[in-house]
């Protein structure tokens, strides 16, 4: 063990957590260790806890209440064990969670109940479905970041949280965007929707986030320009490479004259599509910010 002030840092090979932790300890790195159990008296007296990192560790339990009375913890990170679902109880004002490549299937309802002040939500590289989310499992939460990357999604989750500004479905089987996908969400400012097989974007999807100012479709199965981007003010970055789009218009990107202001583009990516460049209209790009903010490039099967 290494003693830092209130800091404390263990090295590998531990199988279990250390007894007789100092009762000061504000931050606690386990991280890449072989610990399989979190068991109920593991940081007992650690009230003073501010973060605890147990990523790449073998946890597959952890007992209901290991969590009690540590109510100053804030950064709690579980990444790369061997979780099936969300542990009960977590700490009361934690801001910040992350569960990325565990072995969660499932998340039950009220899993995340009483968690006020949390601002971060990472849930990506789980094999988690649709319907492997409960109706209500997010209730109460005023989260800012969702990610659900690389899990076997195959629609955009309904039941999230209203408050998310960032929300990451990247590397999912999305296979198209409707309306009504994005209703409750009216606060998004990021959309990350890469690496899906999106074929079709219903128009009007993207009406309910008008202040959504990046979304990423690359790599999916678009055949066209998604419809009514020229209508998000705010949209500064779309990315659309690496899909199937073989034309663009003049209009879609950036809106009519008449039809009032908008934030300028800092980014457009359409390589690696099957349009042919040189038939683009130069005025289809009149509200990006100069010719370094489009990426274009030639079309290779």
């Amino acid at each position: 063990m290494i003693f830092d002030e209130a800091f404390l840092f263990l090295p590998t090979g531990e199988i279990s957590v250390p007894e007789k932790i100092p009762e000061d300890t504000v931050i606690l790195d386990l991280q890449n260790n072989d610990i399989t159990e979190i068991k109920e008296n593991d940081f007992k007296g650690l009230n003073k806890l501010y973060g605890l990192f147990l990523i790449h560790n073998k946890i597959s339990k952890i007992h209901p209440k290991a969590f009690r009375n540590m109510d100053h913890l804030r950064l709690l990170y579980l990444s790369y064990n061997l979780l099936t679902e969300i542990p009960a109880n977590l700490p009361p004002n934690v801001i910040e969670l992350r569960f990325h490549e565990n072995n969660i299937h499932r998340i039950q309802k009220d899993a995340f109940k009483g968690l006020m002040k949390l601002h971060v939500l990472e849930l990506g590289a789980n094999p988690l479905a649709n319907s492997g989310i409960a109706l209500g499992a997010f209730d109460g939460l005023s989260t800012l970041y969702v990610g659900i990357s690389e899990a076997k999604l195959t629609a955009v989750p309904k039941d999230l949280p209203t408050s998310i500004t960032e929300l990451s479905l990247d590397y999912n089987k999305i296979a198209k965007v409707e309306i009504e996908d994005f209703l409750r969400y009216t606060n998004l400012k990021r959309l990350g929707l890469g690496f899906n097989q999106i074929k079709y974007v219903e128009n009007g999807s993207f009406a309910s986030i008008p202040n959504v100012r990046q979304i990423n479709l690359d790599n999916n199965r678009l055949k066209k320009v998604p419809p009514n981007l020229n209508s998000l003010r705010s949209l500064q970055v779309i990315y659309l490479h690496g899909n199937k789009i073989s034309s663009v218009g003049v209009n879609d990107f950036c809106p009519i004259p008449t039809s009032g202001k908008k934030n300028l583009y800092t980014g457009i990516s359409l390589f690696a599509n099957p349009v042919k460049y040189w038939d683009i209209q130069p005025a289809t790009f009149r509200c990006v910010t100069g010719r370094r903010g489009v990426q274009l490039g030639n079309f290779r099967k």
